[in-house]
């Protein structure tokens, strides 16, 4: 164990933690965390007559926390749990680009709880946001791939991290007690990715355990339960249990903290899918755009990044063929085939119906992959296809970046479009997705969170 008189990790994060409590957010951050609200709470709502989110409601208890979308109150961990994997559930919210991870399905959801729950005001809720989205894009820059080689989901074992911290921040504790928040996470932090073997519903619970459990290892510090100041670093720490392939680089977790905001650079999703899938889907639709037929098609070639492989390309079989409308959102092949039917690939693209599409299931067999060593994943996510046709001529496309990304990122038009339409699908009116629009604008300044109230309906 360090001397005391050497910063871990943890206390260095809860020093920039606490003094973030006081500090002036730049505007980008403020627009950012605005937007993630809306993204989010569309989600929610567009999720919200699902069958799993519909499980996870009746796992939880009364209360007087909201689960956007549903009547009544829930208790806050309920709340945190069914928000995050309503807002994650469809694999239709924000990425960072560099981890990747998702953090606004992760922590609106634990914050929205824990100032329901603590009566706490707009501003308590936005330095919660701020620093606990800032914190876990950072998280994940530590041991970039090493995370899902060692068969964890990112999102679900730094989103743990960075929903304690975030509470502990708008809670207000001290450095100790957010020291302690870490450290507890550290030993709730889970989710593994065996959902990929049968497209099943793990995954979309990940982002509301992390929220629900973050919210819980905050709390239990402020009642003075003592974690582990080497939770990171440490001979067992964090990192050496979930990435124990890669050596972790902290400076890309410390250097700029406070000063250089990462996550100003989120990405939110055009397409309801794995998120390294959506650039090969616009290469498949400026296929079909171009005059190409699918029968026209005698094969394509994807060059892609290795480490996408073991989750969007493997088995080849199953990715032709996936049994199920949640596994069919990572299947490269899959989405780029109904990509290029349908020119899009939103919440009707994934269903049932559409996975027994014959015509996209004729289309995805004939697509396959080849690394390349050259590939910039997960700095960036490109796409890129080389489609030999019929007659033998050749129609190569090729997608630089992510649309929603920094380097092509969606209008604040678009991103509001995207909530209403979301709300919309759930089953909201245009009047209940417009009040959600008016209320984001007002948030931050707001005393109390008693208007999430209108968001049960």
């Amino acid at each position: 164990m360090p001397e005391k008189s050497v910063n871990t990790i943890a206390e260095t994060v809860a020093d920039w933690l606490v003094a973030s409590q006081t500090r002036a957010l730049p505007p980008a951050v403020v627009e950012t965390c605005r937007k993630l609200f809306l993204d989010v709470v569309g989600l929610c709502v567009a999720a919200r007559n699902e069958d799993y989110v519909a499980a996870t409601l009746a796992a939880g208890g009364p209360g007087g926390c909201t689960a956007f979308g549903h009547a009544g109150g829930c208790d806050p961990f309920s709340a945190a749990l069914v928000n995050g994997t309503a807002a994650h559930g469809e694999d239709f919210d924000d990425t960072f680009e560099g981890g990747p991870v998702h953090s606004g399905a992760v922590i609106i959801p634990a914050i929205s709880a824990l100032c329901e729950k603590e009566g706490l005001g707009g501003d308590r809720f936005l330095i919660g946001v701020a620093t606990g989205v800032e914190l876990l894009c950072r998280l994940s820059l530590v041991t970039p791939k090493a995370i899902h080689k060692a068969g964890f989901h990112p999102t679900a074992v730094f989103g743990t991290m960075a929903a304690a911290g975030a509470c502990a921040a708008a809670l207000g504790l001290d450095r100790a007690r957010t020291v302690s928040a870490m450290g507890v996470a550290g030993s709730m932090a889970s989710g593994i990715i065996e959902y990929l073997a049968e497209g099943t519903w793990t995954k979309r619970m990940h982002a509301g355990w992390s929220a629900q459990s973050g919210l819980r290892a905050a709390l239990m510090a402020r009642g003075g339960f003592l974690g582990p100041r080497t939770v990171f670093e440490g001979t067992h720490g964090f990192y050496k249990a979930f990435a124990p392939s890669a050596a972790p680089a902290f400076n890309l977790l410390l250097d700029g903290l406070g000063e250089n905001w990462l996550m100003e650079d989120i990405a939110y999703k055009p397409y309801a899918c794995g998120t390294m899938t959506q650039p090969f889907i616009d290469c498949a639709i400026k296929l079909a755009e171009s005059g190409v037929k699918a029968d026209d098609i005698a094969d394509i070639v994807c060059k892609v990044g290795e480490g996408t492989v073991h989750r969007l390309w493997e088995p080849l079989a199953v990715k032709h063929a996936p049994n199920t409308p949640f596994g069919a959102k990572f299947s490269t092949p899959f989405c780029m085939a109904i990509g290029f039917f349908d020119r899009k690939a939103g919440l009707a693209q994934f269903t049932e119906a559409a996975i027994g599409n014959p015509d996209a299931l004729k289309l995805a067999a004939k697509i396959r992959y080849e690394i390349d060593p050259n590939d910039e994943y997960p700095n960036n996510f490109t796409g890129h296809l080389r489609a030999t046709l019929r007659d033998g001529s050749i129609k190569e496309f090729r997608q630089p970046h992510m649309r929603g990304g920094a380097r092509q990122p969606l209008t604040t038009t678009d991103l509001e479009s995207k909530c209403v339409d979301n709300a919309l699908h759930g089953g909201w009116n245009a009047g209940q997705a417009e009040s959600l629009r008016a209320m984001s604008r007002d948030l931050f300044a707001a005393k109390t969170l008693a208007a999430f109230a209108s968001l049960r309906a």
